[in-house]
């Protein structure tokens, strides 16, 4: 079993009393967790000063939950909902396409798949929520790649170390694979050539939240044997328009992604 520091587990022990009260005074949480006096006074101090508790002025000085926890509970909150309206989006995109649809967020150099919806297709890529892979290997993963600032990429992507290959088209080169980047941001969208799967090409666009920021691309994946210009031209345009549509579920207003655009719906909807 893995070890757990006994420090951080009373600070936590202090920030958990909050959830069923308003405010505390340092001697209502030595009473309640029966801890010395001098352990909370220090514990809450530095809770504190990084901003998890904020003191009201009053006799006995109370605590109350300070902003540094709406600010993680905000974004955890923004999580579920960008894997909930990337469902909702994936869905529309695959109705329209009947090809196997992902969003994906990035995490290091990796990305994790948050929503998927299959295709009914017999021939089709099998992959799971939650799965991983290596982002430079991966539409997805390039997109959110090209959105990073040269020093966020770099501390990715360290030049001494090589990249993984997946399949034989995979980019292994940092040369490669940054001019790659390149001309993803120039075109706005990131292609994957069987370099994840050699079965499967893929064509990814990134989602933009509120605050202009690429949270998450998506993708349509399609086996080869049904990969032709003109679908891929066609799987671009819808895929365009279905990130198009979650970055404005997600606040996300653009001149060039205009609030009347819909993804095309299939024949007969």
């Amino acid at each position: 079993m893995a070890r757990t520091v006994p420090a951080l587990n009373r600070a936590l022990d202090i920030l958990e009393l909050f959830l069923a009260e308003g405010a505390l005074a340092a001697s209502d949480i030595t009473a309640r967790l029966g801890l010395p006096r001098t352990t909370v006074h220090e514990l809450v101090n530095t809770l504190v000063d990084r901003g998890y508790l904020v003191a009201e002025p009053s006799a006995p000085i109370r605590y109350q939950l300070g902003m540094k926890l709406f600010e993680l509970g905000g974004l955890f909150a923004d999580r579920l909902d960008l894997a909930r309206q990337a469902q909702h989006a994936a869905t529309e995109v695959a109705a329209a396409c009947d090809e196997s649809v992902h969003v994906a967020i990035l995490d290091g150099a990796e990305v994790v798949y948050i929503a998927k919806v299959d295709s009914t297709h017999s021939v089709r890529m099998v992959s799971a929520v939650g799965r991983r892979l290596p982002a430079h290997c991966t539409a997805v993963g390039k997109m959110l790649l090209s959105a990073l600032a040269p020093e966020a990429l770099d501390a990715r992507y360290p030049h001494d170390r090589p990249l993984q290959s997946m399949t034989p088209n995979s980019i292994t080169t940092h040369a490669g694979l940054r001019a790659q980047l390149t001309e993803i941001r120039r075109a706005g969208v990131a292609y994957d050539d069987c370099e994840s799967n050699e079965a499967v090409a893929c064509v990814a666009v990134g989602v933009l939240d509120h605050t202009e920021r690429v949270v998450a691309a998506m993708s349509v994946s399609v086996p080869t044997v049904r990969w032709t210009d003109q679908r891929r031209r066609q799987w671009t345009d819808l895929v365009r328009a279905g990130a198009a549509t979650l970055s404005q579920r997600l606040g996300h207003h653009d001149g060039a992604q205009a609030p009347h655009r819909r993804v095309p719906q299939p024949p007969g909807r």
